[in-house]
């Protein structure tokens, strides 16, 4: 949080700016073949990159991968980094799963994608229900299309065209939930590119755990479908206050109004997501990221309910496009990594190692943070920990928003890199995998205790 104008999450401006030069002096010291290939941009990309966002890594120039795998990424310059970042959880199970690399294996002399399902479709329609509680599902491409195509069945069944979102969330780029509150009105989310639409025309917004709030929204009976994250995850991490899903539920139901939980970075939680392990009771779940294992791949599924209705509605409407599906989407080379995923990687076994590994990284990183006397916290949600430069907990996006500290963060950041660790570039995020060991935890600890000496010496 910045305090002034010389003073950022406790830490004075002119001692991170030297943290940052100092350290960025020294990642590129360490990384003449990087700098030489990367360091003045790749050619042919716009921005110098393949994907706009590698320009926001807070390195100098982007880390030019020669592998990775479990836990560990090495660097063209032969630099090997605990990885904690995990592909910001697309890699949350490690890099190349064996029994994801052998099933990849299997299917790529068999064909990548032909509109048609193999065989292992068979087994995931079972393993979905079983795993994540809902009787019918579709396979996509991205957590982004399947929240996109969720929220079409939403106001399909319902006839209903607004949808309400909280202040802070992240439901990927669905263009409804590109929207905040600014002084308690709500707006476009500033940035937006070519956005010519206002998006809070049919969106609502409100902050995470306001369930007074909540339940004003929803009083006029014209929300479609209220799209969650269990716990705020894409800001300084945000977690629900006791009561608040339940509230959330028991409101949604009296209005009318469907529940869509996104499950897309809390499946960090368990095999069954946070969903499984409270409770909850969604009309509509979505997961991403994670469910094939580092494969592109996403699936989302329905209630009973839901379902029937959408097959009504089906009947009723006119022929033609949906607006919904992708052709790469549900694809053979998705079905192989996806079932090895559930099957084999993503067991109870692996997350009981994870979540011991996590509490001990929570504990470790709140004793420096106690140690050197920083107004700092620190968060998790199952394997996900994330440590967050401003007191806390906090309550809502708004707060989240204001908990942020970009330079700060930056500095931090590259500091752990030269000390052979990597965390998410966006916010403090780590993830615990299977792969992950006690000496990592331990060394990342250690090299946090380490910046924050620097930082307050």
């Amino acid at each position: 949080m910045q305090a002034s104008n010389s003073s950022i999450g406790g830490i004075a401006a002119a001692r991170i700016a030297e943290l940052r030069e100092t350290e960025a002096a020294a990642f590129c010291k360490a990384r003449p073949k990087s700098e030489a290939k990367v360091g003045n941009g790749m050619a042919g990309f716009l921005g110098g990159v393949p994907m706009h966002w590698m320009t926001d890594w807070p390195t100098p120039f982007a880390i030019l991968v020669d592998s990775a795998r479990g836990a560990t990424i090495t660097d063209i310059d032969g630099n090997r980094l605990d990885d904690f970042c995990l592909g910001d959880t697309g890699s949350m199970l490690g890099h190349s799963p064996p029994p994801v690399a052998r099933a990849i294996r299997r299917q790529s002399g068999r064909g990548l994608t032909y509109m048609l399902p193999s065989e292992d479709a068979l087994a995931i329609g079972p393993l979905l229900q079983q795993r994540f509680g809902l009787p019918y599902w579709q396979i996509a491409t991205t957590a982004t299309d399947a929240n996109r195509f969720a929220l079409r069945v939403a106001r399909a069944v319902t006839g209903r065209e607004k949808i309400l979102v909280f202040n802070g969330c992240y439901h990927g780029s669905v263009d409804e939930t590109m929207v905040r509150l600014i002084g308690g009105k709500p707006v476009n989310r500033p940035g937006l590119a070519g956005e010519f639409r206002d998006l809070t025309r049919s969106t609502k917004i409100v902050e995470f755990n306001d369930i007074a709030a909540l339940e004003t929204a929803l009083g006029d009976r014209d929300v479609a479908c209220v799209i969650s994250e269990p716990v705020l995850t894409n800001s300084c991490m945000v977690l629900p206050e006791p009561g608040f899903h339940d509230a959330l539920r028991r409101l949604t139901r009296a209005a009318g109004t469907l529940l869509l939980i996104d499950e897309t970075h809390t499946i960090s939680t368990g095999p069954g997501g946070y969903t499984r392990k409270h409770g909850l009771e969604p009309d509509l779940f979505v997961l991403g990221k994670p469910v094939a294992g580092g494969v592109s791949a996403s699936i989302w599924g329905m209630s009973e309910e839901v379902a029937t209705r959408y097959g009504a509605y089906n009947r009723s409407k006119e022929p033609g496009y949906s607006g919904m599906g992708t052709t790469l989407s549900a694809n053979p080379l998705q079905f192989a990594a996806m079932r090895a995923t559930l099957e084999e990687v993503m067991t109870e076994e692996a997350y009981a190692h994870m979540d011991r590994l996590a509490c001990r990284l929570d504990a470790g990183l709140t004793a420096v943070i106690d140690r050197y006397h920083l107004s700092w916290h620190v968060a998790r949600v199952g394997a996900r920990v994330e440590f967050i430069c401003a007191p806390g907990p906090l309550k809502n996006g708004g707060e989240a928003e204001k908990a942020h500290a970009p330079e700060l963060e930056a500095a931090i950041h590259v500091a752990l890199v030269n000390r052979g660790v990597l965390i998410a570039p966006f916010h403090n995020m780590m993830l615990i995998s299977p792969a992950t060991t006690a000496a990592q935890v331990s060394r990342l600890i250690s090299a946090f205790s380490a910046v924050a000496a620097r930082l307050t010496a």
